[in-house]
């Protein structure tokens, strides 16, 4: 798996948005490491993959980001067959770097659909009656019709 080649930096610090390049190539980044943290942890033991996460790759580093002292050690132990399995993909990598930090909250799911009541329904719906703008009106009347049957 090759990651897209990273632009050489002269100087550190802020960019221009002119000079970062499009998202596209953010993007297509973004995409090579999530694949490639897949690979790698579905080699670990089911109990550490759920423990750390990728972080990045840089030249022959690989950076791991576990979120615990004690997950990190379990992951360093495993340090040598991440590197073969990384060559095996394609990657230069030589040192396995892991820090620790509170890994990502996965993102929720989709919210649940409130349901108006049938007396909230009938509340817009009389409230409806009393405006005089139209379009406010039309919009009380459309969330009574959301209400339970």
């Amino acid at each position: 798996m090759q990651l897209p080649p990273q632009q050489s930096r002269r100087a550190r610090g802020p960019q221009s948005v002119a000079d970062c390049g499009g998202l596209g190539g953010l993007f297509t980044k973004a995409a090579a490491l999530e694949t490639l943290d897949q690979q790698l942890r579905q080699r670990l033991l089911p109990t550490l993959a759920e423990q750390v996460r990728l972080g990045g790759v840089h030249g022959e580093r690989i950076v791991f980001v576990a979120s615990s002292a004690a997950w990190a050690s379990r992951l360093r132990m495993e340090q040598a067959a991440i590197l073969r399995l990384a060559r095996i993909l394609g990657l230069s990598a030589r040192v396995l770097i892991v820090k620790v930090a509170p890994l990502p909250a996965r993102p929720p799911g989709p919210a649940k659909r409130l349901v108006l009541s049938r007396a909230a329904a009938h509340h817009l719906r009389a409230a409806a009656s009393s405006l005089t703008d139209p379009e406010l009106r039309a919009r009380f009347l459309a969330l009574a019709e959301l209400a339970e049957s």
